[in-house]
């Protein structure tokens, strides 16, 4: 059984090679490398899969995966991701790679029996990213 949940956060990104000039990084990225950077009101799902447990009807208690949720998403919320958060300073904040990250900080926080199945973040509702944990994905 799979349940899933969202969330909503807003930040702001530039994607920057900082090994690359700003030419460089301009024409890689388009748009998306110009100072200061853009924002984005994020949409992020998360899917955690397992049994049904039989006392409860749940497969997880939605309030305690609301909390580990936000205790994900809220450093994020109203941040510059490529300036406030260490990780995003080395790695190009993408819809990719904030999915990999999300999935990086939830994954141990949910309860014995339950599985992360899948992270996807929208940054609009036509464009997403998902993560499954298999992709062997560097994090």
């Amino acid at each position: 059984m799979r349940i899933s949940r969202k969330i909503h956060f807003c930040a702001g990104r530039r994607y920057q090679v900082a090994a690359l000039g700003e030419g460089e990084n301009e024409r890689l990225f388009g748009l998306s490398a110009r100072a200061p950077g853009h924002g984005h009101n994020f949409t992020c799902e998360v899917v955690v899969s397992g049994p049904i447990d039989p006392a409860t009807g749940m497969v997880m208690n939605l309030t305690a995966l609301d909390a580990a949720m936000r205790d994900v998403i809220e450093p994020l919320d109203h941040k510059m991701l490529h300036v406030d958060i260490p990780h995003f300073r080395e790695v190009v904040p993408t819809d990719e790679n904030i999915a990999v990250y999300v999935w990086d900080q939830l994954k141990g926080r949910l309860p014995a029996g339950c599985r992360l199945a899948g992270v996807r973040i929208f940054e609009d509702p036509l464009r997403w990213a998902e993560y499954a944990g298999d992709e062997g994905t560097p994090s």
